[in-house]
């Protein structure tokens, strides 16, 4: 039987991020996913934003990892060449009990280490995007757009560079704790059997399913897996808008908000759709509400200029209606097991995270 050093299961953003940074850090990284190629999931089925960190509870390792992540991010891009535009968000209020709210959310940004929040009366905010309607607005000047695809190729390459080796319909079916290192069984055509010092799930979706099929992984620190589908509609014609806008948030979501993608297109979206088994299909009539909800912010969406765009699957390890999940990266030192890390409900941030969590992975790992 093989022993390599590190296994990371996943290749989507975050496990290609953290496939880079133990690569870098000289270790042997061998980077198994179940699908033909990278981030074929939740990675490739988001609104492609670079997120400023606005909304997150304070000290939460979501807020952390965004504003560090986006700092990161910024500047990799840069480096890279990863097309990217840092494009800024305003938060449009619509009547005066959504005005009260700006300066709150403005504060809680403040706390959170985001930079240059600003709040803009109607005709400030009007003068940034004439087709904006709203009684006062909250600058994001820090948020942005991101090719993530192009991203998630830089970071392969990095990986690959630094002698990381990946290896696609690679599913990890199961494991099981051998003393102080874990075995696993990989299916696919050539199944096989490894051994590793260092076993990263950063399987998504599948964390939990995962984390629960590895003997010697105590049940009671696995949590329940729950799909918060997220569907979008885009615009036909060029985006009116040359900034992201968002509603104000409401209880449970961000709103029906407007992003831009680097091509000009603007895309609705998302919803919050709770479904019990894994599902891209998008509903046509979902957008019936999208309209409503649009239209408080921009009254010009003409009746039929949605269509279906994609969707996306939230790994949330909280039910519908709980508090708000954080970021989970779970090592020995919580559950036990010598070399095992967990990465549950790595969800939006996600993305914009994944160089932070990526390095905090690379801690814990040298801790575990």
């Amino acid at each position: 039987m093989e022993t390599v050093d590190c296994v990371v299961a996943g290749a989507g953003v975050v496990g290609l991020a953290v496939a880079r940074a133990l690569a870098l850090a000289g270790r042997e990284v061998i980077l198994l996913e179940a699908a033909e190629g990278i981030g074929t999931e939740t990675s490739s089925r988001n609104s492609e934003v670079i997120h400023a960190g606005i909304y997150y509870p304070a000290n939460s390792l979501m807020a952390q990892s965004c504003v560090a992540g986006r700092r990161r991010l910024y500047e990799y891009c840069a480096e890279k060449g990863v097309p990217h535009r840092n494009c800024g968000k305003l938060i449009a209020a619509t009547n005066t009990r959504e005005d009260a709210l700006l300066a709150g959310i403005k504060q809680r940004a403040e706390a959170n280490g985001v930079e240059g929040m600003r709040v803009l009366t109607a005709s400030e905010a009007i003068a940034l995007e004439p087709n904006l309607s709203c009684t006062s607005a909250l600058l994001s000047p820090t948020t942005g757009i991101i090719d993530s695809h192009t991203y998630m190729v830089a970071l392969l390459g990095d990986a690959e560079n630094a002698g990381a080796v990946p290896v696609f319909h690679s599913p990890v079916l199961s494991g099981r704790v051998a003393g102080r290192q874990i075995e696993i069984d990989v299916g696919g055509a050539d199944p096989m059997t490894l051994r590793c010092r260092v076993l990263v799930n950063s399987a998504g979706l599948h964390a939990p399913g995962l984390a629960g099929r590895i003997a010697g992984m105590p049940s009671d620190r696995v949590p329940t897996a729950y799909y918060a589908k997220g569907n979008y509609f885009t615009l036909s014609g060029r985006s009116p808008f040359s900034r992201l806008i968002y509603p104000v948030p409401v209880p449970g979501g961000l709103g029906v908000h407007l992003t831009v993608d680097l091509g000009g297109q603007a895309r609705f979206g998302p919803d919050v759709e709770w479904i019990d088994s894994i599902d891209y299909t998008v509903d046509p009539s979902r957008s019936d509400s999208f309209y409503a909800a649009v239209r408080t912010y921009w009254p010009g969406l003409k009746d039929g200029a949605l269509q279906p765009g994609y969707s996306g699957i939230r790994p949330k390890i909280v039910a519908k209606g709980a508090a708000g999940q954080d970021f989970v990266v779970q090592g020995p030192q919580t559950h036990g097991v010598a070399g095992l890390i967990n990465l549950f409900g790595i969800e939006s941030p996600g993305l914009t995270a994944s160089l932070a969590l990526a390095d905090h992975v690379l801690e814990v790992s040298r801790t575990g």
